[in-house]
């Protein structure tokens, strides 16, 4: 009996130790990308700075200032652009950013365009209408890819198939720390300020300051998806690393016991023999 027991627990570390082999490397995957997404992450939010600040300037700055994009109108259809992650094993990463995501679109008639495989599979099952895009894997949206993206966005505001368009992704604020995000992309609103009034005076728009405002609205919009693609994949990969150390330290701790225990059954298994040999030879005598 007792060696059956010992065989069931050397089997159940084998089984351990071989788990541990795969979480192991993920971790290490995921700690290598996670070092390159950080990379994109910062090299990404100067442009969007520059830009948002040029398009506070020219809206805040100028009296006769108009534009579609800014003059609030009344929400008949939502457009959210939902970036999540493209696999799973990353704690509640995706979870807490649906739980997030559905809980602002309740009520509401909206339009998903989803970025992460995970993120596409989830709506693909719901009745929600989905905003066609070839690309679904938040890995393989670019810079270009994103600017695409905001040229549909802004189309679709055009053409009043949306009044406005919401950008929820998860906002890297430590390795440690991630938390989702709303953010409101169409229509725009700034606050007037000094800083913003800077410098307009001595820049020239052609044709105007309202067409040049509106030009950029695909990149502005494309630059909100790129950003939010980059620190959501940045917390993917966090999230993961944080979740198959974890699963490494439980599986060590399990090995552990496991070998606490088959120390004492071997050493069980041990004394039995030495009592039975014992007994034995008082037999003989």
């Amino acid at each position: 009996m007792a060696g059956a027991g010992m065989k069931d627990i050397k089997r159940r570390m084998k089984s351990i130790e071989g788990t541990m082999q795969i979480t192991k490397a993920m971790e290490l995957v995921a700690s290598s990308k996670l070092k390159r997404a950080r990379e994109r992450m910062e090299q990404a939010k100067p442009f969007f700075h520059i830009l948002y600040d040029t398009m506070a300037r020219m809206a805040t700055g100028t009296r006769d200032f108009e534009s579609a994009y800014v003059r609030p109108r009344p929400v008949k259809s939502s457009c959210y652009v939902i970036i999540g992650g493209d696999r799973g094993l990353a704690g509640g990463y995706n979870t807490n950013l649906l739980r997030v995501a559905n809980a602002h679109m309740e009520g509401k008639d909206v339009k998903v365009l989803p970025i992460g495989r995970k993120v596409a599979d989830y709506y693909a099952h719901r009745k929600v209408e989905l905003v066609p895009y070839e690309k679904t894997a938040a890995e393989d949206i670019h810079l270009s890819d994103s600017f695409a993206i905001g040229r549909l966005l802004a189309k679709m505001y055009d053409r009043r198939e949306i009044d406005e368009v919401f950008v929820i992704y998860t906002n890297f604020v430590t390795v440690l720390t991630h938390e989702p995000a709303v953010l409101k992309a169409l229509p725009l609103h700034f606050e007037v300020g000094s800083d913003a009034k800077n410098g307009v005076g001595t820049v020239v728009y052609e044709p105007s300051v309202s067409g040049a405002f509106d030009m950029i609205i695909p990149q502005y919009l494309g630059g909100i998806v790129y950003g939010g693609v980059c620190e959501s994949f940045a917390c993917e990969q966090g999230a993961r690393r944080m979740a198959m150390e974890t699963a490494n330290d439980n599986a060590q701790q399990m090995l552990d016991d496991l070998g606490l225990r088959y120390n004492r059954a071997r050493q069980g298994a041990i004394t039995q023999e030495l009592t039975e040999i014992v007994a034995g030879a008082e037999a003989l005598k």
